[in-house]
């Protein structure tokens, strides 16, 4: 046990920096939007075409401006200071990533996303290489698995690599510690209120099934070709998931803030920074993590590791990262992250289901208390999204219905758009050809392929800008 006063100093840095900052009313949306790039001669990625079009991106734009620098003198992020529009890599530089600055609409961020991914798609395209929609880069196994040499994806790359020092933990590891270099998600982030924090995540984490079957479009070709959402098993059985409670689905409902900051305080640690540079060493919990004088960690240097001691501080919690479906960020926002990126021509899909719920949560939450299509039936809310990544449905749930459940879901979300009175409801219409056709992105693509349409077709389709 750690003594009171270090207990005390924990709760309240918890607090500071995850639960202070929702004390602001605002009403901004933001999003990220990931997407493989794709070489369409079934060959590795080439990372010199990469940081071509990256210059040619920086030269159009003229408000872009370098932020991040690799070790190699390479640019892999460009930032615009005006709006905070971001254009980078993540994890590798076979993943585009584009961090939408806040607004107050989904069509100015709309406009702006289009703008940018044409111009890079067409820049990509003079090499034969192309951007898609797609969950998991369909061509992974011709890609290069390099980190960006940056502090940060080394240490995470490092991080994922170290599955085999774990030898007495409670599950299994997949064998591909680089899945960030291959998985795209299309991410939201929301300005939640304070007093309505606990009661979003209650009952955003209700509807995690239903966004499965909406959304799931990452399909692990080769293998596990019946999921249709393969990114959620990539997070559990990763080192980030020794902790469960660092990944995935809340299982615990919340009474209050308290709870919500006891279920932080339960997260594990697996990094910190001194002096600018990354140190990793094994993930443990922060109550382990303040317990010890000195922690024994790794930090890269000149080309490799070396061991180095590091002496917990409490601004150390500043470096705690979960990866949950639903996080709470040092912004006062909350991130949705537990959907894939989505076909190139309904990518706004994501941020307008979420946002036009985001202020029907009373209405919301009594449509999951009265179902009895997929709840009180004995699974959980974490059972069923399980259930419902498959390409088929369970034998218990009737298809019919589960489409009606699903639809009451959306047009509560239709109505929240309307309500705010922009027009942004026009971005969910994909979602009703879904729910029409019993379908979603990640069972188009097993279908398709079951039926002997060309994966570069595919690829093609998804990435387009209008269906």
């Amino acid at each position: 046990m750690i003594d009171n006063n270090l207990q005390s100093m924990i709760e309240e840095r918890i607090y500071q920096q995850f639960i202070k900052p929702t004390k602001q009313k605002k009403n901004f949306v933001g999003i990220e939007i990931e997407v493989p790039i794709i070489n369409l001669n079934r060959k590795a990625v080439d990372f010199g075409i990469v940081h071509k079009v990256t210059s040619k991106v920086l030269n159009h734009f003229d408000d872009f401006e370098k932020e991040g620098i690799d070790y190699n003198g390479d640019i892999f992020s460009i930032k615009n200071p005006k709006n905070s529009d971001i254009i980078c890599y993540d994890c590798s530089y076979n993943n585009i990533e584009f961090a939408m600055g806040r607004e107050k609409d989904l069509f100015t961020i709309n406009d702006r996303f289009i703008e940018y991914y044409s111009f890079v798609k067409e820049e990509f395209e003079k090499y034969n290489h192309t951007l898609t929609g797609m969950g998991i880069n369909p061509y992974r196994k011709y890609n290069q698995e390099e980190p960006i040499p940056s502090e940060r994806y080394l240490m995470l790359y490092h991080h994922l690599k170290s599955f085999k020092n774990y030898k007495n933990v409670p599950m299994h590891f997949h064998d591909y510690p680089a899945y960030g270099m291959f998985s795209s998600a299309s991410q939201v982030q929301l300005d939640v209120y304070k007093d309505d924090l606990v009661k979003t995540i209650n009952v955003f984490s209700k509807i995690e099934p239903i966004k499965a079957i909406l959304f799931s479009n990452s399909v692990f070709l080769d293998e596990n070709k019946h999921v249709t959402c393969f990114r959620d098993a990539l997070w559990e059985y990763s080192t980030h998931g020794i902790n469960p409670h660092n990944i995935g689905m809340y299982e615990v409902e919340f009474n209050n803030l308290d709870d919500l900051g006891a279920y932080l305080e339960s997260l594990n640690i697996y990094c910190v920074m001194r002096d600018g540079a990354y140190i990793n060493f094994p993930t443990m919990s922060l109550q382990e993590y303040f317990k010890q004088d000195y922690v024994r960690g790794e930090i890269y240097s000149n080309g490799e590791y070396k061991y180095i001691d590091v002496k917990p501080l409490i601004d150390d919690i500043n470096y705690l990262r979960p990866f949950k479906f639903i996080n709470l960020t040092f912004r006062g926002t909350v991130e949705f992250r537990s959907v894939c990126t989505q076909p190139i021509y309904d990518t706004m899909t994501v941020a307008a289901f979420h946002l036009g719920l985001k202020n029907k949560l009373d209405e919301m939450a009594e449509i999951i208390a009265n179902d009895n299509v997929i709840y009180h039936k004995g699974y959980t809310a974490r059972e069923l999204r399980k259930l419902l990544i498959q390409d088929e449905i369970p034998s218990f749930i009737d298809k019919d219905d589960l489409c009606r459940l699903t639809k009451d879901i959306v047009d509560l979300a239709n109505e929240g758009l309307c309500e705010r009175g922009i027009g942004e409801e026009t971005f969910l219409k994909p979602l009703y050809g879904r729910i029409k056709d019993h379908t979603n992105p990640g069972k188009n693509i097993i279908e398709s392929m079951h039926n002997g349409v060309e994966l570069e077709k595919i690829i093609k389709d998804y990435g387009k800008i209008k269906e």
